[in-house]
């Protein structure tokens, strides 16, 4: 029952971070204008930016349950943005001594994320 509700807890904190997320997307998109993607852009710092301020209260002060982080980090930042996960796991290899291992991570998920999503563009226009 307690793992049924840490996934209840992911889903309510996921569709508040993505509804944020849609806000700010189209907030940015009004306020900035579409030629530069600010909302992302944006969405992605600040998530960075609150994903360590919890991690780093968290690793400090401690204190809260494993619930509140799911809710918080696992559900409204992983709806709000994964950049913030991806952020913090750069930064967990990098605190640990693992530069390369860091390094590796950033450049292949960065590179390989836009890979595949030219070779699904590519599939796509093959198919159709």
């Amino acid at each position: 029952m307690n793992q049924l509700f840490g996934y209840l807890l992911v889903f309510v904190g996921g569709g508040c971070g993505a509804s944020l997320r849609h806000m700010i997307n189209m907030a940015a998109a009004r306020g900035l204008g579409t030629d530069f993607p600010w909302g992302t852009f944006i969405i992605n710092i600040t998530g960075s930016t609150v994903m360590g301020l919890i991690a780093g209260y968290l690793t400090f002060k401690g204190g809260a349950t494993q619930h509140w982080r799911l809710f918080l980090m696992t559900g409204i930042l992983g709806g709000y943005t994964t950049f913030s996960a991806f952020s913090l796991d750069t930064a967990l290899l990098y605190e640990r001594g693992a530069v390369g291992l860091a390094a590796l991570y950033v450049l292949g998920s960065v590179g390989i994320s836009i890979a595949g999503l030219f070779a699904g563009l590519a599939l796509v226009r093959v198919l159709s």
